[in-house]
């Protein structure tokens, strides 16, 4: 029987073709690839962005310049060297090459003084830090406060999308840059007072009341974008196949915000808050610029550069540095943004 030819014509089956499949012909059907998580697999399509990676290093690099290096630098940002006024870079004052000639060793300003003998590198290292520091710690509060907002109106929607959204609306009628000023006329003599009675705030005279006063206006007004864009996101997403699936399912609202709805706009999320921390820098920047940033002797780049214009006929070079590093800082912080969006947004995968 089993000899026999089988007639191409016929409609006889072989039962040879229904016997079960042994384990090697099962292990060549396996083409599953390796559970991996959320957060693992963008990790893994993150490495693969070489602009991303770059530009990662790029802000290690300026971390550790901000926030290392000046621990280990042998001038301070607040100390003036008398006869070291106005150097220009890897210049040494007549007092400096005196002892030079006598065999004594002198750590060079490499990017010369400023017109108070002050060193300018380690006052570029501090900016920066300061700079980072109202960046990111700006970015996270908007996050915070942004995402939860924005959150809440796109899923619920209804009456209480509409509450919330003119309160949106009315938010971003008042000007900024106003209520820093009356935030700092207001404040000003209180937390003074707090700061000379009470020695555990210490830290507002070294800080400065434009630097608490930028951080509420932040809390109290920059949110909003972010609110928008995420109720966008949510409003588009809420009405998909998953979503039904998990309310009927029986899932809880926290967990359809938790794992549904937050997850799928995570790339949302990451790009607006990059996107935001050279947008704070630039706020601090400028309000440093025109006098209401951090409190002297604690440099910033825009007070740095606000120094900078004053001589900008004679000492041009002043005003590089302050400007390079903000530019390298917001392209850096761009390319990073673009990178994880690739990575982490699921509607991006391959």
């Amino acid at each position: 029987m089993s000899n026999k030819k089988k007639n191409l014509l016929s409609f006889q089956l072989d039962v040879s073709d229904f016997l079960p499949a042994n384990e090697e012909e099962k292990q060549s059907l396996v083409v599953m690839r390796e559970s991996v998580s959320f957060w693992r697999d963008g990790l893994r399509r993150f490495r693969k962005n070489k602009i991303g990676m770059i530009s990662l290093v790029v802000i290690i690099l300026i971390m550790i310049f901000a926030f290392v290096l000046p621990e280990f630098y042998p001038y301070s940002y607040e100390q003036q060297i008398r006869g070291s006024e106005n150097l220009a870079p890897m210049q040494y004052s007549e007092e400096e090459l005196a002892r030079i000639a006598a065999g004594e060793k002198v750590f060079p300003h490499f990017l010369g003084t400023d017109l108070l003998g002050r060193d300018q590198t380690v006052r570029l290292m501090m900016g920066t830090r300061i700079s980072l520091i109202v960046g990111i710690v700006a970015s996270v509060l908007v996050l915070l406060i942004g995402s939860f907002y924005g959150t809440i109106a796109g899923y619920f929607g209804g009456k209480v999308d509409l509450v919330m959204m003119r309160i949106v609306d009315i938010i971003y009628t008042v000007p900024d840059i106003l209520i820093i000023i009356l935030l700092m006329v207001t404040l000003k003599y209180p937390l003074k007072n707090l700061a000379e009675t009470n020695p555990s705030f210490a830290w507002i005279d070294t800080i400065g009341v434009g630097l608490i006063c930028i951080f509420i206006v932040f809390c109290l007004l920059y949110w909003v974008g972010m609110a928008r864009i995420v109720r966008s996101q949510i409003l588009s997403i809420k009405e998909q196949e998953f979503v039904t699936a998990a309310k009927a399912l029986g899932a809880s609202h926290s967990r359809i915000i938790r794992k549904h709805l937050l997850t799928n706009v995570m790339g949302t999320l990451i790009v607006t808050t990059t996107l935001q921390i050279p947008s704070s820098i630039f706020t601090e920047s400028f309000l440093s610029f025109i006098g209401i940033g951090v409190a002297a002797p604690m440099p910033s780049l825009g007070s740095m550069a606000s120094l900078a214009i004053d001589g900008i006929y004679s000492y041009p070079y002043r005003l590089l540095a302050p400007a390079i590093m903000i530019s390298l800082i917001i392209l850096s912080f761009n390319l990073l943004g673009d990178a994880l969006r690739d990575a982490f947004d699921p509607k991006l995968k391959n």
